[in-house]
């Protein structure tokens, strides 16, 4: 077995290369799918750890952006052993960075982190309208809508959209989980949302508690 807190500090090293080869020796070992999981969830600690360092301003937004995409290549050399086939679907998200906002760093990791727990995400992508997202939850019919924002007027878009939601009827079929800098629990009651938070791995935590 490998060395879970190992690669959790290579995570939050941002070292690439590390992380890299150990997970691909895992793999090599031809590993169950609870194993895997737990080197997903150890990653995933590598994250945090990542956030902390920014938060300690010891790490930058590029940093940032790196991790995702080390995060994002970790969760595909995995893949073939985490049963992401379509066997262990445990709900699907319709996700999205909301109208006015351009920031998909925070989004993107909860995605790869989502899709590593075996949800399926219908990634809109950034400055997405509240009829865009009314389209795609009828279309798809999912279980939760994830609304992403860095910056505080996305609070007022985020609100909008979960109007929009109401006046269509769709509101009540579904779970709203807000993230980014600016949401805060008063915010969440405010947009009308179930649930928020500023940590992409709570975020998919909060996700999996609504599927259970």
């Amino acid at each position: 077995m490998m060395d879970l807190n190992a690669l959790t500090q290579a995570v939050g090293d941002l070292d690439e290369s590390a992380v890299l080869d150990m997970l691909n020796q895992f793999v090599a070992t031809n590993p169950g799918e609870e194993e895997a999981q737990t080197v997903v969830n150890a990653c995933q600690q590598g994250m945090a750890l990542v956030g902390d360092l920014f938060d300690k301003g010891e790490y930058f937004v590029g940093d940032l952006i790196f991790a995702g995409e080390l995060l994002s290549s970790a969760i595909d050399v995995l893949k073939p052993v985490i049963g992401s086939g379509s066997k262990t679907k445990v709900g699907s998200i319709v996700l999205g960075t909301v109208q006015g906002d351009l920031h998909d760093i925070g989004k993107n990791i909860f995605k790869s982190m989502s899709e590593a727990a075996g949800f399926e995400v219908y990634d809109l992508g950034i400055d997405i309208s509240p009829s865009a997202f009314v389209e795609k939850v009828k279309e798809v019919k999912p279980q939760i809508i994830g609304m992403s924002g860095v910056l505080t007027l996305a609070l007022e878009a985020m609100k909008v959209t979960v109007d929009e939601l109401k006046n269509e009827g769709l509101r009540d079929n579904v779970k709203i989980v807000i993230g980014g800098n600016p949401v805060t629990k008063e915010a969440c009651e405010q947009i009308g949302a179930d649930a928020f938070t500023t940590n992409a791995a709570e975020g998919v935590k909060i996700c999996q508690g609504w599927v259970k």
